[in-house]
């Protein structure tokens, strides 16, 4: 009798186990599920992580602090794009300041440490911050399509009040949209203990909201200026061609005008290809590599993201000669003041006609240009 409950005791417990491996094998396609993902990389990595996000941190925040002060002070680059780009700063600075100082502890740590309060506040800015960052770029290449294609409809629609609305809409759906993960209604923000971060969970009832706000933050913001710059670049090609063909001097000042327009629409284009260069390896990884058995390409994905929000300042210097004097103007103001009385004094002459023959010119400068700055001054805010 003692023999036989010891065999069914042990018969017991070696099904018990087999449930629970056939369980955690259908369950976890990648082994232990407690495993976290932090876990599985190189301590290098992870210090190569922490790094690159606190250099991040420093060039972000100095860099587009720089690009709004720079735009609002410079009356000269205080246009419409102007206007949707600080918005874009500011959205990229407040990333830098709020949201990857959190992501350096979790490389640091390994694991959340801030509570559950700044549990939630952290993807609620991480988010909306992302969703703010591409809905501006839509905004600016919605903007340089209707200035390329539809100057008419251009002046109408792009009046201060409608600027104003839309790049509240810009900060309002991007985080208004998140509501209701906020309350717990579509998936809830919390710590996955799998990732050991803050991010949008699952709901008891499997509810997450996380493809959804793919779809309205990412894919279609994406389609819209995939849209948008391929009707700029049909319109910019017939239009050239159509200049070839008449080369009158008021098509020689359309063209001066179009160039500077066209050079800030190069500019937004390339912010784009490298706002998607960030976010899309981390999207590629994370799909393709579920168990992370390349551990390096998930710490280089997430660096890439945490990089966008530094990059665009670099653009700015680089593609846009106007930015980059603004820029200047700000840090040397001084040399920029002498710089400038220079160039006007060199242009003095000491012959008696000399005055005369500069009034003329500039004169004749300014009847030359007077299509291009009533055109500019419609594009102030």
């Amino acid at each position: 009798m003692v023999q036989r409950s010891r065999l069914s005791h042990i018969n017991l417990h070696i099904l018990s186990s087999e449930n629970m491996a056939l369980n955690a094998s259908s369950s976890s396609p990648c082994g232990n599920e407690t495993i976290s993902e932090y876990s599985r990389f190189p301590t290098w990595a992870l210090n190569f992580g922490a790094t690159m996000i606190i250099l991040t941190i420093i060039v972000g925040i100095l860099g587009n602090a720089l690009t709004v002060v720079a735009l609002l002070k410079c009356q000269r680059v205080r246009n419409i794009a102007a206007a949707f780009i600080i918005s874009l700063c500011v959205a990229d600075f407040l990333f830098c300041l709020l949201v990857l100082p959190f992501s350096a502890s979790n490389f640091i740590h390994r694991d959340w440490i801030h509570g559950d309060v700044l549990c939630t506040i952290f993807p609620l800015m991480r988010y909306g911050n992302l969703g703010v960052s591409l809905l501006s770029i839509a905004m600016i290449s919605i903007n340089r399509y209707m200035m390329i294609t539809s100057h008419t409809l251009y002046t109408k629609v792009y009046r201060p009040l409608g600027i104003g609305l839309m790049i509240g809409f810009c900060w309002a759906f991007s985080f208004l949209m998140q509501l209701p993960t906020l309350l717990g209604a579509w998936g809830r923000f919390g710590y996955d203990s799998r990732l050991k971060t803050c991010t949008i969970i699952e709901t008891e009832n499997g509810i997450s909201s996380k493809t959804a706000l793919f779809i309205i933050a990412f894919v279609i913001p994406c389609s819209v200026i995939i849209f948008c710059y391929a009707k700029i670049f049909w319109t910019v090609r017939k239009s050239e061609n159509r200049m070839r063909r008449h080369s009158a001097r008021s098509d020689i000042r359309e063209a001066k005008t179009r160039k500077n327009e066209w050079r800030i629409t190069k500019m937004v284009l390339v912010i784009f290809i490298s706002f998607l260069a960030c976010y899309l390896p981390i999207t590629i990884v994370k799909t393709a590599d579920k168990c992370v058995n390349f551990p390096v390409t998930h710490v280089v994905g997430y660096v890439l993201v945490y990089l966008s929000a530094c990059v665009n300042p670099i653009i700015y210097v680089f593609m846009n000669k106007q930015y980059r004097m603004a820029m200047k103007a700000v840090l040397f103001p001084a040399s920029m003041q002498s710089s400038t009385r220079v160039t006007f004094h060199s242009h003095k002459s000491k012959t008696p006609g000399a005055d005369q023959n500069s009034q003329t010119m500039v004169s004749r400068m300014s009847i030359t240009n007077t299509n291009f700055v009533i055109r500019e001054s419609e594009d102030r805010f």
